[in-house]
Protein backbone atom coordinates (compact mmCIF):
# COMPACT_ATOMS: atom_id res chain seq x y z
CA UNK A 1 0.00 0.00 0.00
CA UNK A 2 1.74 3.39 -0.96
CA UNK A 3 0.19 5.28 2.05
CA UNK A 4 1.42 2.67 4.39
CA UNK A 5 5.45 3.23 3.22
CA UNK A 6 4.11 7.03 3.53
CA UNK A 7 3.06 6.50 6.68
CA UNK A 8 5.09 7.15 9.41
CA UNK A 9 6.99 10.18 7.56
CA UNK A 10 3.83 11.44 8.00
CA UNK A 11 3.25 11.10 11.90
CA UNK A 12 6.76 12.69 11.91
CA UNK A 13 5.69 15.94 9.76
CA UNK A 14 2.36 16.48 11.86
CA UNK A 15 5.00 16.01 15.19
CA UNK A 16 7.06 18.64 14.24
CA UNK A 17 3.78 20.51 12.85
CA UNK A 18 2.02 20.24 16.05
CA UNK A 19 5.72 21.47 17.74
CA UNK A 20 5.67 24.66 15.42
CA UNK A 21 1.92 25.42 16.74
CA UNK A 22 2.78 25.18 20.39
CA UNK A 23 5.63 27.22 19.79
CA UNK A 24 3.74 29.99 17.69
CA UNK A 25 0.44 29.97 18.67
CA UNK A 26 0.39 27.89 21.66
CA UNK A 27 0.24 30.75 24.14
CA UNK A 28 2.28 28.40 26.93
CA UNK A 29 0.18 24.94 26.87
CA UNK A 30 2.95 22.55 26.42
CA UNK A 31 0.75 19.65 24.64
CA UNK A 32 -2.30 18.68 22.93
CA UNK A 33 -5.23 16.57 23.39
CA UNK A 34 -6.70 15.66 20.45
CA UNK A 35 -10.60 13.71 21.01
CA UNK A 36 -12.58 11.94 17.93
CA UNK A 37 -15.92 13.75 19.47
CA UNK A 38 -18.54 11.17 20.58
CA UNK A 39 -21.89 10.18 18.76
CA UNK A 40 -25.29 11.96 18.80
CA UNK A 41 -28.11 10.91 18.76
CA UNK A 42 -31.82 12.02 16.74
CA UNK A 43 -34.25 14.43 19.24
CA UNK A 44 -36.14 12.51 21.01
CA UNK A 45 -34.49 8.99 20.29
CA UNK A 46 -32.66 6.53 20.86
CA UNK A 47 -30.52 6.36 17.81
CA UNK A 48 -27.67 7.61 16.80
CA UNK A 49 -26.17 9.67 14.01
CA UNK A 50 -24.03 7.83 11.92
CA UNK A 51 -20.47 9.11 13.23
CA UNK A 52 -17.72 10.70 12.06
CA UNK A 53 -14.38 11.79 13.32
CA UNK A 54 -12.63 15.29 14.40
CA UNK A 55 -11.04 16.96 11.47
CA UNK A 56 -7.82 17.58 13.50
CA UNK A 57 -7.74 13.93 15.05
CA UNK A 58 -8.59 12.43 11.35
CA UNK A 59 -5.36 14.05 10.09
CA UNK A 60 -3.39 12.22 12.51
CA UNK A 61 -5.38 8.58 12.59
CA UNK A 62 -7.44 6.28 10.08
CA UNK A 63 -9.97 6.02 12.98
CA UNK A 64 -13.58 6.64 12.95
CA UNK A 65 -14.55 6.09 16.09
CA UNK A 66 -16.13 7.63 18.81
CA UNK A 67 -14.46 8.97 22.27
CA UNK A 68 -10.75 8.30 20.86
CA UNK A 69 -8.05 10.61 22.61
CA UNK A 70 -4.49 11.26 20.84
CA UNK A 71 -2.04 13.00 23.24
CA UNK A 72 0.76 14.94 21.26
CA UNK A 73 3.60 15.58 23.53
CA UNK A 74 6.77 18.01 21.50
CA UNK A 75 9.53 15.99 21.27
CA UNK A 76 7.46 12.49 22.25
CA UNK A 77 6.03 9.68 20.30
CA UNK A 78 2.48 11.03 20.16
CA UNK A 79 0.57 8.61 22.26
CA UNK A 80 -2.96 7.14 21.01
CA UNK A 81 -5.49 5.87 24.43
CA UNK A 82 -7.57 3.58 22.34
CA UNK A 83 -10.83 3.31 24.01
CA UNK A 84 -12.86 0.04 23.81
CA UNK A 85 -15.55 0.23 25.99
CA UNK A 86 -16.92 -2.87 27.14
CA UNK A 87 -20.11 -3.95 25.49
CA UNK A 88 -22.77 -6.92 24.43
CA UNK A 89 -24.92 -4.57 22.44
CA UNK A 90 -22.56 -3.56 19.81
CA UNK A 91 -19.29 -4.41 18.37
CA UNK A 92 -16.55 -2.35 20.13
CA UNK A 93 -13.13 -4.16 19.30
CA UNK A 94 -11.10 -3.10 16.35
CA UNK A 95 -7.42 -3.31 15.45
CA UNK A 96 -5.27 -1.11 13.86
CA UNK A 97 -2.87 -1.87 10.95
CA UNK A 98 0.48 -2.33 11.46
CA UNK A 99 1.86 0.48 9.76
CA UNK A 100 -0.83 2.75 11.90
CA UNK A 101 0.38 1.67 15.11
CA UNK A 102 4.00 1.35 14.18
CA UNK A 103 5.06 5.02 15.01
CA UNK A 104 2.63 5.62 18.14
CA UNK A 105 2.63 4.37 21.61
CA UNK A 106 -0.58 2.41 21.94
CA UNK A 107 -2.67 2.25 25.42
CA UNK A 108 -5.83 0.60 25.56
CA UNK A 109 -8.96 1.83 28.07
CA UNK A 110 -11.92 0.84 28.60
CA UNK A 111 -13.44 4.33 28.84
CA UNK A 112 -12.32 7.54 28.00
CA UNK A 113 -12.76 9.31 31.59
CA UNK A 114 -9.80 7.10 32.20
CA UNK A 115 -7.01 9.62 29.38
CA UNK A 116 -7.00 12.11 33.07
CA UNK A 117 -5.41 9.57 35.15
CA UNK A 118 -3.87 8.50 32.12
CA UNK A 119 -2.15 12.07 31.59
CA UNK A 120 -1.56 12.22 35.08
CA UNK A 121 0.79 9.28 35.36
CA UNK A 122 3.09 10.81 32.41
CA UNK A 123 3.47 13.82 34.57
CA UNK A 124 1.52 16.41 32.77
CA UNK A 125 -0.78 18.94 34.50
CA UNK A 126 -4.29 19.32 32.01
CA UNK A 127 -4.23 23.05 32.95
CA UNK A 128 -1.32 22.84 30.38
CA UNK A 129 -2.58 20.66 27.76
CA UNK A 130 -4.94 22.87 24.60
CA UNK A 131 -8.17 20.21 24.35
CA UNK A 132 -9.02 20.35 20.40
CA UNK A 133 -12.63 18.71 19.85
CA UNK A 134 -15.87 19.58 20.03
CA UNK A 135 -16.87 17.45 23.52
CA UNK A 136 -16.19 20.39 25.48
CA UNK A 137 -18.25 18.87 28.28
CA UNK A 138 -15.68 15.86 27.78
CA UNK A 139 -13.04 17.93 28.62
CA UNK A 140 -14.88 19.83 31.38
CA UNK A 141 -15.31 16.51 33.27
CA UNK A 142 -11.95 15.20 32.84
CA UNK A 143 -10.64 18.77 34.14
CA UNK A 144 -9.28 20.70 30.84
CA UNK A 145 -9.67 24.41 31.79
CA UNK A 146 -12.27 26.75 29.72
CA UNK A 147 -9.10 28.54 28.50
CA UNK A 148 -7.53 25.88 27.07
CA UNK A 149 -10.67 24.09 25.33
CA UNK A 150 -10.44 24.99 21.46
CA UNK A 151 -8.05 28.50 21.41
CA UNK A 152 -8.49 29.87 18.99
CA UNK A 153 -5.34 30.78 18.27
CA UNK A 154 -4.21 27.66 17.72
CA UNK A 155 -7.11 26.49 15.86
CA UNK A 156 -6.22 28.92 13.15
CA UNK A 157 -2.70 28.20 12.91
CA UNK A 158 -3.81 24.48 12.16
CA UNK A 159 -6.50 25.09 10.41
CA UNK A 160 -4.17 26.92 7.51
CA UNK A 161 -1.48 24.25 7.62
CA UNK A 162 -4.40 21.59 6.78
CA UNK A 163 -4.27 22.78 3.20
CA UNK A 164 -0.86 21.40 2.52
CA UNK A 165 -0.62 17.63 2.27
CA UNK A 166 2.07 15.40 2.95
CA UNK A 167 2.97 12.18 0.53
CA UNK A 168 0.50 9.84 2.77
CA UNK A 169 -2.76 12.37 2.06
CA UNK A 170 -2.14 12.57 -1.66
CA UNK A 171 -1.56 9.12 -1.56
CA UNK A 172 -5.12 8.63 0.03
CA UNK A 173 -6.81 10.90 -1.95
CA UNK A 174 -5.29 9.05 -5.25
CA UNK A 175 -6.61 5.91 -4.04
CA UNK A 176 -9.97 7.97 -3.04
CA UNK A 177 -10.21 9.21 -6.86
CA UNK A 178 -9.29 5.41 -8.30
CA UNK A 179 -11.98 3.90 -5.98
CA UNK A 180 -14.60 6.62 -6.97
CA UNK A 181 -14.16 6.33 -10.54
CA UNK A 182 -14.94 2.73 -10.57
CA UNK A 183 -18.31 3.91 -9.37
CA UNK A 184 -18.71 6.72 -11.51
CA UNK A 185 -18.12 4.20 -14.48
CA UNK A 186 -20.55 1.96 -13.18
CA UNK A 187 -23.44 4.71 -12.50
CA UNK A 188 -22.97 6.07 -16.11
CA UNK A 189 -23.48 2.39 -17.48
CA UNK A 190 -26.81 2.59 -15.06
CA UNK A 191 -27.85 5.74 -17.08
CA UNK A 192 -27.43 4.59 -20.28
CA UNK A 193 -29.69 1.54 -19.28
CA UNK A 194 -32.42 3.86 -18.50
CA UNK A 195 -31.74 3.24 -14.63
CA UNK A 196 -33.47 5.90 -12.03
CA UNK A 197 -31.16 7.85 -9.44
CA UNK A 198 -31.81 5.19 -6.66
CA UNK A 199 -30.90 2.78 -9.12
CA UNK A 200 -27.85 4.84 -10.54
CA UNK A 201 -26.28 5.56 -7.01
CA UNK A 202 -26.82 1.65 -5.93
CA UNK A 203 -24.68 0.67 -8.95
CA UNK A 204 -22.48 3.54 -7.78
CA UNK A 205 -21.97 2.03 -3.92
CA UNK A 206 -21.49 -1.32 -5.16
CA UNK A 207 -18.88 -0.58 -7.63
CA UNK A 208 -17.16 1.35 -5.05
CA UNK A 209 -17.66 -0.88 -2.50
CA UNK A 210 -19.31 1.07 -0.10
CA UNK A 211 -22.25 1.99 2.25
CA UNK A 212 -24.06 4.97 2.15
CA UNK A 213 -23.01 6.68 5.55
CA UNK A 214 -19.33 5.65 4.48
CA UNK A 215 -18.98 8.20 1.59
CA UNK A 216 -17.87 11.55 2.38
CA UNK A 217 -20.99 13.46 1.46
CA UNK A 218 -24.85 12.33 0.45
CA UNK A 219 -24.19 11.19 -3.06
CA UNK A 220 -25.52 13.77 -5.89
CA UNK A 221 -27.61 11.73 -8.49
CA UNK A 222 -29.77 13.89 -10.65
CA UNK A 223 -31.68 13.39 -13.72
CA UNK A 224 -32.57 16.42 -16.63
CA UNK A 225 -34.19 18.85 -14.50
CA UNK A 226 -33.29 17.96 -11.09
CA UNK A 227 -29.42 18.27 -12.25
CA UNK A 228 -30.13 22.22 -12.13
CA UNK A 229 -30.22 21.53 -8.09
CA UNK A 230 -26.71 21.90 -7.04
CA UNK A 231 -27.04 19.74 -3.60
CA UNK A 232 -29.61 17.90 -4.78
CA UNK A 233 -30.05 15.23 -2.31
CA UNK A 234 -33.15 12.96 -3.39
CA UNK A 235 -33.52 9.58 -5.36
CA UNK A 236 -36.45 9.24 -7.35
CA UNK A 237 -37.18 5.69 -7.91
CA UNK A 238 -39.05 6.26 -11.36
CA UNK A 239 -38.20 4.84 -14.53
CA UNK A 240 -35.12 6.99 -15.89
CA UNK A 241 -35.53 4.97 -19.32
CA UNK A 242 -36.73 8.40 -21.12
CA UNK A 243 -33.64 10.62 -18.96
CA UNK A 244 -30.97 12.70 -21.05
CA UNK A 245 -28.91 13.91 -18.73
CA UNK A 246 -27.37 12.31 -15.57
CA UNK A 247 -25.29 14.99 -13.22
CA UNK A 248 -23.48 12.34 -10.38
CA UNK A 249 -21.27 14.57 -7.67
CA UNK A 250 -19.92 11.26 -5.29
CA UNK A 251 -16.80 10.65 -3.76
CA UNK A 252 -14.79 7.77 -1.84
CA UNK A 253 -13.18 8.23 1.65
CA UNK A 254 -9.65 6.48 1.72
CA UNK A 255 -8.08 6.81 5.08
CA UNK A 256 -10.31 9.50 6.04
CA UNK A 257 -9.30 11.28 2.99
CA UNK A 258 -11.98 12.49 0.63
CA UNK A 259 -12.11 12.46 -3.52
CA UNK A 260 -15.06 14.54 -4.61
CA UNK A 261 -15.90 14.21 -8.56
CA UNK A 262 -18.74 15.30 -10.51
CA UNK A 263 -19.59 13.71 -14.25
CA UNK A 264 -22.43 15.12 -16.68
CA UNK A 265 -23.17 12.38 -18.79
CA UNK A 266 -25.91 12.41 -21.73
CA UNK A 267 -27.86 9.76 -23.80
CA UNK A 268 -28.14 9.48 -27.50
CA UNK A 269 -31.46 11.15 -27.62
CA UNK A 270 -30.37 14.16 -25.58
CA UNK A 271 -30.71 17.66 -27.56
CA UNK A 272 -27.55 18.10 -29.43
CA UNK A 273 -27.52 21.82 -28.25
CA UNK A 274 -27.07 20.30 -24.53
CA UNK A 275 -24.75 17.48 -25.61
CA UNK A 276 -21.92 20.71 -27.44
CA UNK A 277 -22.46 22.50 -23.91
CA UNK A 278 -21.68 19.19 -21.82
CA UNK A 279 -18.71 19.00 -24.31
CA UNK A 280 -17.68 22.73 -24.05
CA UNK A 281 -18.18 22.92 -20.21
CA UNK A 282 -15.68 19.75 -20.02
CA UNK A 283 -13.39 21.29 -22.18
CA UNK A 284 -13.40 24.43 -19.72
CA UNK A 285 -12.58 22.30 -16.84
CA UNK A 286 -9.67 21.07 -18.57
CA UNK A 287 -7.94 24.30 -19.74
CA UNK A 288 -8.95 25.87 -15.96
CA UNK A 289 -6.59 23.09 -14.69
CA UNK A 290 -4.02 23.67 -17.14
CA UNK A 291 -4.00 27.17 -15.82
CA UNK A 292 -3.40 26.43 -11.91
CA UNK A 293 0.66 27.40 -11.48
CA UNK A 294 1.97 27.98 -8.04
CA UNK A 295 2.24 31.99 -6.87
CA UNK A 296 -1.42 32.70 -8.24
CA UNK A 297 -4.46 33.41 -6.46
CA UNK A 298 -7.18 30.56 -6.64
CA UNK A 299 -9.67 33.77 -7.11
CA UNK A 300 -7.79 34.30 -10.58
CA UNK A 301 -9.33 30.76 -11.06
CA UNK A 302 -12.67 31.33 -10.42
CA UNK A 303 -12.93 34.80 -12.60
CA UNK A 304 -11.38 32.43 -15.53
CA UNK A 305 -13.91 30.41 -15.05
CA UNK A 306 -16.95 33.04 -15.17
CA UNK A 307 -15.27 34.24 -18.41
CA UNK A 308 -15.35 30.98 -19.64
CA UNK A 309 -18.77 30.21 -18.82
CA UNK A 310 -19.57 33.36 -20.46
CA UNK A 311 -17.85 32.31 -23.54
CA UNK A 312 -19.63 29.64 -23.84
CA UNK A 313 -22.83 30.77 -23.75
CA UNK A 314 -22.18 33.67 -26.81
CA UNK A 315 -20.80 30.84 -28.81
CA UNK A 316 -24.24 28.66 -27.75
CA UNK A 317 -26.38 31.59 -28.70
CA UNK A 318 -27.82 31.26 -25.64
CA UNK A 319 -26.38 35.39 -24.47
CA UNK A 320 -25.66 37.98 -26.86
CA UNK A 321 -23.34 40.61 -27.04
CA UNK A 322 -19.71 41.13 -25.92
CA UNK A 323 -17.69 39.01 -23.60
CA UNK A 324 -16.75 42.16 -21.57
CA UNK A 325 -20.13 43.18 -21.49
CA UNK A 326 -21.42 39.72 -20.51
CA UNK A 327 -18.42 40.01 -17.91
CA UNK A 328 -19.36 43.04 -16.81
CA UNK A 329 -23.17 42.29 -16.28
CA UNK A 330 -22.04 38.74 -14.19
CA UNK A 331 -24.37 37.12 -16.81
CA UNK A 332 -22.55 33.71 -15.66
CA UNK A 333 -23.51 34.10 -12.33
CA UNK A 334 -26.86 33.20 -13.31
CA UNK A 335 -25.83 30.29 -15.53
CA UNK A 336 -22.83 29.39 -12.79
CA UNK A 337 -23.79 30.64 -9.35
CA UNK A 338 -20.87 28.66 -6.74
CA UNK A 339 -17.73 28.94 -6.89
CA UNK A 340 -14.81 27.11 -8.68
CA UNK A 341 -13.63 24.84 -6.29
CA UNK A 342 -12.68 24.03 -2.37
CA UNK A 343 -10.05 23.15 -0.89
CA UNK A 344 -10.27 19.09 -0.53
CA UNK A 345 -8.46 16.61 2.29
CA UNK A 346 -10.35 15.20 5.25
CA UNK A 347 -13.20 16.92 5.04
CA UNK A 348 -14.96 17.94 1.29
CA UNK A 349 -14.45 21.41 2.04
CA UNK A 350 -11.82 21.51 4.19
CA UNK A 351 -10.83 24.35 6.49
CA UNK A 352 -8.80 27.26 5.86
CA UNK A 353 -9.74 28.01 2.57
CA UNK A 354 -10.59 32.13 2.95
CA UNK A 355 -7.44 32.01 5.55
CA UNK A 356 -4.62 34.33 4.31
CA UNK A 357 -2.34 33.38 7.15
CA UNK A 358 -2.02 30.86 9.84
CA UNK A 359 -3.27 33.87 12.35
CA UNK A 360 -6.81 33.54 11.09
CA UNK A 361 -7.23 36.46 8.97
CA UNK A 362 -9.93 36.42 6.02
CA UNK A 363 -9.46 37.12 2.61
CA UNK A 364 -13.18 37.31 1.82
CA UNK A 365 -14.37 36.34 -1.27
CA UNK A 366 -15.24 39.34 -4.06
CA UNK A 367 -18.29 40.72 -3.44
CA UNK A 368 -19.77 39.87 -6.62
CA UNK A 369 -18.91 35.81 -6.15
CA UNK A 370 -19.83 35.46 -2.08
CA UNK A 371 -20.11 31.06 -2.61
CA UNK A 372 -15.96 30.87 -3.78
CA UNK A 373 -14.72 28.65 -0.50
CA UNK A 374 -11.10 29.46 -1.58
CA UNK A 375 -9.18 32.42 -1.69
CA UNK A 376 -5.83 31.37 -0.89
CA UNK A 377 -3.03 32.09 -2.69
CA UNK A 378 -1.76 28.57 -4.55
CA UNK A 379 1.18 27.12 -3.08
CA UNK A 380 2.96 22.98 -3.72
CA UNK A 381 1.14 20.57 -1.78
CA UNK A 382 -2.79 22.19 -2.00
CA UNK A 383 -5.13 19.98 -2.93
CA UNK A 384 -8.28 21.58 -4.36
CA UNK A 385 -11.38 20.95 -6.73
CA UNK A 386 -11.90 22.57 -10.07
CA UNK A 387 -15.55 22.80 -10.54
CA UNK A 388 -17.03 24.37 -13.43
CA UNK A 389 -20.65 24.66 -14.22
CA UNK A 390 -23.27 25.78 -16.66
CA UNK A 391 -27.45 25.44 -15.22
CA UNK A 392 -30.25 26.25 -15.98
CA UNK A 393 -31.80 27.00 -12.89
CA UNK A 394 -35.57 29.40 -12.76
CA UNK A 395 -35.08 30.55 -9.69
CA UNK A 396 -32.11 32.64 -10.87
CA UNK A 397 -33.17 33.09 -15.02
CA UNK A 398 -36.70 33.83 -14.63
CA UNK A 399 -36.65 36.90 -12.59
CA UNK A 400 -34.25 38.00 -15.64
CA UNK A 401 -37.19 37.71 -18.04
CA UNK A 402 -37.69 41.96 -18.94
CA UNK A 403 -34.88 43.46 -16.89
CA UNK A 404 -32.03 45.01 -18.95
CA UNK A 405 -29.79 42.18 -18.26
CA UNK A 406 -32.64 39.59 -19.41
CA UNK A 407 -31.85 41.28 -22.98
CA UNK A 408 -28.85 39.77 -23.45
CA UNK A 409 -30.12 36.08 -22.88
CA UNK A 410 -32.16 34.06 -25.91
CA UNK A 411 -34.90 33.28 -23.72
CA UNK A 412 -36.52 30.35 -26.57
CA UNK A 413 -33.16 28.84 -25.58
CA UNK A 414 -33.63 28.83 -22.15
CA UNK A 415 -36.90 27.52 -22.51
CA UNK A 416 -35.63 24.68 -24.30
CA UNK A 417 -33.03 23.94 -22.07
CA UNK A 418 -34.45 24.42 -18.79
CA UNK A 419 -36.07 20.83 -18.45
CA UNK A 420 -32.62 19.19 -18.86
CA UNK A 421 -31.18 20.90 -15.69
CA UNK A 422 -27.31 21.62 -15.77
CA UNK A 423 -23.97 20.60 -15.87
CA UNK A 424 -20.80 20.36 -14.05
CA UNK A 425 -17.01 18.55 -13.95
CA UNK A 426 -15.06 18.30 -11.12
CA UNK A 427 -11.69 17.44 -10.75
CA UNK A 428 -8.97 16.66 -8.01
CA UNK A 429 -5.69 18.65 -8.19
CA UNK A 430 -2.78 18.66 -6.96
CA UNK A 431 -0.13 21.52 -6.90
CA UNK A 432 3.27 20.60 -7.08
CA UNK A 433 6.54 22.88 -7.84
CA UNK A 434 6.05 23.02 -11.34
CA UNK A 435 2.28 23.38 -12.28
CA UNK A 436 -0.28 20.74 -10.97
CA UNK A 437 -1.29 17.22 -11.31
CA UNK A 438 -4.70 16.15 -11.94
CA UNK A 439 -5.40 13.21 -9.45
CA UNK A 440 -8.94 12.82 -10.94
CA UNK A 441 -7.64 12.00 -15.15
CA UNK A 442 -4.51 10.47 -14.07
CA UNK A 443 -6.36 7.86 -12.01
CA UNK A 444 -8.88 6.83 -14.63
Amino acid sequence: MPFAHHFSDHISHLGDLYTRALLEAGRGFEAILLHSGSEHYHYADDQSIPFRAYGHFAHWLPVNRPNQVLLIVPGERPVYFQVVPKDFWYEQNFALEDWVAAPLQIERLSSSRAVAEAVDKRGLLLSRIAFLGQNTHYATAIGIPAEARNPPALLNWLDYQRAFKTDYEVASIRKANRQALLGHNAARHAFVGGGSEYEIHMAYLQACGVLDEETPYTNIVALDEKSAILHYQYKRRSSGAHSQVLLIDAGCRVNGYCSDITRTSTRKHTLPLFVALVEAVEALAVSLVERVVPGMSYVDIHLAAQRGIAQILLEAGICSGSLEELFAQRIGTLFMPHGIGHLLGIQVHDVGGRQSNALGDIKAPPADYPALRNTRMIEPGQVFTIEPGLYFIRQLLDPERGTERGKLINWELVDRLLPLGGIRIEDNVLVTHGGVENLTRVSI
